[in-house]
């Protein structure tokens, strides 16, 4: 697992998902799509976007800071096709092993985050695991994923 903050709180992704871990970049904005979407850019002759985590989970941009990065993490559309995403967040801090067994449920669902898994209690205090094929399955839904034959 990744672990990163988004304001105080600490969060957790498949690390395994996790293709490099890149400062913040220039981007091409892009119009008339939702706010934590920051824009797209260039990674490695592939047109890549890039969602602000902090934006779509607490509605307040990332700050601006050295420790604001990106995680570049794969993924595979409909038509098994590897794509890329960028996930920003700010203190993207280490990588932990963790079971399936130390996480917890947390007793709250809400279908406008089905992306907010289980939580883990470490010495660091509560770790929120998103689920990143729950996250894809979401942005696919509002066309923010491409999809083979699609812009």
């Amino acid at each position: 697992m990744l672990l990163f903050h988004i304001g105080n709180d600490l969060y957790a992704i498949e690390s395994s998902r996790v293709v490099e871990v890149i400062p913040r970049v220039s981007y091409r904005e892009m119009h008339y799509v939702p706010k934590y979407l920051v824009g797209v850019f260039n990674y490695r002759g592939a047109i890549v976007p890039v969602i602000d985590l902090c934006y779509l989970i607490r509605g307040i941009a990332s700050q601006d800071n050295l420790s604001t990065r990106v995680m570049i993490v794969s993924y595979f559309d409909k038509d098994n096709t590897l794509q890329y995403i960028g996930l920003m967040a700010e203190r993207i801090i280490k990588t932990v092993k963790k079971s399936a067994k130390e996480f917890l449920k947390s007793g709250i669902k809400t279908n406008d985050a089905p992306y907010l898994g289980e939580i883990i209690i470490d010495e660091k205090g509560m770790i929120q695991h998103i689920d990143l094929e729950q996250l894809f399955a979401s942005l696919q839904q509002i066309n923010i994923l491409v999809t083979k034959g699609t812009n």
